[in-house]
């Protein structure tokens, strides 16, 4: 089934998307850019240069820069070459994140714990605050975070942890900053299908127990979701646009669970 496109939801708007080169970040551009969006896409790698090609190519507005979010002057160098694209940025979403490594905690390193968190805590934590002025001083802004279900999960504990964050930068920024007119909301997929990544989030699984590991993330996955499956990038995509358009406009500090049930 192909997914609803809403003409002219995101008329007149600069969106902002980070970690779009490809699964979530990549759908929520494009459809964004279908509903009239101008969108500016984000990652570090040189991939989401084609991606804003070939939106381009479709007759789209769109834009692509590639940083490292990762820091405060990457994400920072980012949202400044996005805010010249078109003056303001009326939408960011936080997309960049994602597991590394699948196994029972005890058996993380720290440096693996501090790559876990620096990877799906800190470019959030860095946008949000390099979008911050320039919202407030414009009275007006949208952000929405993409944390994740996993929050309550197997064998990804420091990942987990990380996302915890967003959900608490969600809930406390929106507090600060609603005296603003600034929204700040999130969503929290489940297990999504997607095609195989470009760029791999992680090393593979090197033996029998590392499979082992991550089948049972995959179990726990499904078996907590009521709907019993795992979602599309179009189910992710069409949460998350709702939550940045103004359909939305009287939800702010919420988490949405999309994952079939699973509250995470």
């Amino acid at each position: 089934m192909s997914p609803a496109v809403f003409a002219g939801r995101f008329d007149d708007r600069a969106v902002a998307v980070t970690g779009a080169a490809q699964g979530i970040g990549r759908t929520v551009a494009t459809r964004i850019a279908a509903e009239g969006g101008a969108v500016v896409l984000i990652d570090r790698s040189e991939i989401v240069h084609e991606v804003a090609k070939e939106l381009r190519r479709s007759g789209f507005d769109a834009h692509s820069v590639t940083a490292d979010l990762e820091t405060f002057t990457g994400a920072q160098a980012a949202i400044d070459e996005a805010r010249a694209q078109h003056g303001r940025i009326d939408v960011l979403i936080n997309n960049v994140g994602g597991t590394i490594w699948a196994k029972p905690y005890e058996h993380y390193t720290p440096e693996q714990i501090q790559a876990e968190v620096q990877r799906s805590l800190f470019p959030t934590l860095w946008t949000c605050r390099a979008v911050l002025p320039h919202m407030i001083a414009r009275s007006a802004g949208t952000i929405v975070n993409v944390s994740s279900v996993a929050t309550r999960g197997v064998n990804r504990v420091p990942y987990a942890a990380a996302k915890g964050g967003v959900n608490a930068i969600t809930a406390s920024l929106a507090l600060e900053v609603a005296q603003y007119g600034i929204r700040v909301v999130a969503s929290a997929p489940g297990g999504t299908d997607a095609p195989p990544r470009r760029v791999s989030r992680g090393p593979a699984a090197q033996d029998e127990q590392e499979v082992a590991w991550y089948r049972q993330i995959v179990d726990q996955t499904v078996d907590s979701s009521l709907l019993k499956r795992y979602g599309s990038l179009d189910e992710q995509a069409a949460a998350i646009t709702f939550l940045a358009s103004d359909e939305a406009s009287y939800i702010t500090g919420t988490v949405l669970p999309v994952a079939g049930g699973d509250q995470g």
